[in-house]
């Protein structure tokens, strides 16, 4: 999401596509709702602005009105998610691959694509003893501090790992990397070995091994994982499963083409 927009910069869109547009991407991983207020705050847009794009949306079924007050997305919305062919159809081909890795692990298995300079969860099968990640279908998180986005940085253009670097490397967990050089020196080992391993980087608590799915050009289009608790979870011993797993996907992807 753009901070200039959270932080109610004179940049925010002036058309009314814009800033509807501007509303519905102010919401964030693990936001179930937020209010009015919340909305004007994280957008820069007046607040009677804000109030009559809801009303208008609402109408749509993109956003709902909560009993409390609240605001949150809509059901329309999702049904609109899944008519996305790119999604529709990597999601539809990784589902065996990833059912495979759930059922011999009983961890959390993802799916993850590039978007700009995150990662967006395209799906999730949550395991129950797992740690609870801050993860969800549809969800974002940065590239640099989570399995799937170092290995799709590991494997990708020279100019994402740019973007990345010129965004900022934030902090979010005590163990994540946010010297640049670092970064690429890990890059660098995660493209040697074809997997990426995140230890605390995102959460504490967290680690996962994750390995890239290929285009046709060689770059990563999607990376999978499996994440469980620190203290138990082994990600070296499952890495051959993960990639394996990948290069099938990979396979599959080719084969659709």
């Amino acid at each position: 999401m753009r901070s200039t927009q959270r932080n109610g910069s004179p940049d925010a869109p002036n058309s009314v596509l814009g800033r509807a547009l501007t509303v519905l991407t102010a919401f964030g991983l693990g936001d179930d709702e937020l209010s009015l207020a919340e909305l004007v705050r994280r957008t820069g847009i007046a607040k009677a602005t804000v109030h009559r794009l809801v009303t208008e949306l609402a109408q749509w079924g993109v956003v709902e009105r909560t009993p409390g007050g609240g605001v949150r997305l809509g059901i329309r919305l999702f049904e609109l998610g899944q008519l996305v062919p790119r999604q529709l159809g990597l999601r539809e081909a990784a589902a065996p691959f990833l059912a495979d890795l759930f059922e011999a692990t009983h961890e959390t298995v993802h799916l993850a694509t590039p978007e700009g300079t995150e990662v967006v969860y395209v799906q999730k099968l949550e395991g129950r003893a797992g740690p609870r990640v801050p993860s969800r279908v549809g969800g974002r998180m940065p590239m640099h501090c989570t399995g799937v986005g170092k290995a799709i940085l590991a494997f990708g253009s020279p100019a994402l790992l740019d973007a990345v670097l010129r965004a900022g490397l934030g902090r979010r967990a005590p163990r994540t990397i946010i010297a640049p050089g670092l970064l690429c020196a890990e890059l660098e080992r995660i493209h040697e070995r074809g997997v990426a391993y995140e230890r605390e980087e995102s959460g504490i608590g967290v680690t996962c091994v994750a390995a890239p799915v290929l285009g046709v050009d060689g770059h990563a289009v999607a990376a999978l994982s499996i994440t469980g608790w620190v203290n138990r979870f082994d990600p070296e011993r499952l890495a051959p499963a993960v990639r394996t797993a990948a290069l099938g996907l990979t396979r599959a992807l080719a084969g659709s083409c």
